[in-house]
């Protein structure tokens, strides 16, 4: 795997972490030996794919996204959802089993 870094031409920036626990380092000693790299590998591997994460959404974001898609926080609306729901996945095992639905 070739570093990020070497992509943009910038210089490395080297980091520091102080007071690791002795466990700790143990456990990333064993990874980075599974995984066929240095500890130093292996460190700079986490480090990228933790800056590669997606962030957590805000609640904010979840409110406007949920708005987005219809639906409401009005009293009943997720009743309605998870009963339709569940009723189309009846019909959906009945079909695929070949059984009649008792309607009610």
């Amino acid at each position: 795997m070739v570093p990020i870094w070497s992509y943009n031409g910038s210089v490395p920036v080297s980091l520091s972490i102080k007071n690791v626990p002795d466990a700790v380092v143990e456990k990333l000693r064993v990874r980075a030996h599974r995984n066929r790299r240095s500890l130093q590998g292996e460190l700079l591997d986490v480090i990228e794919k933790a800056a590669g994460e997606t962030p957590a959404l805000t609640i904010e974001q979840i409110y406007e996204r949920a708005k987005a898609r219809g639906l409401s926080s009005k009293s009943g609306d997720s009743v309605r959802i998870i009963r339709k729901m569940r009723a189309d996945r009846t019909r959906q095992l009945m079909r695929l089993l070949g059984k009649p639905r008792d309607r009610r």
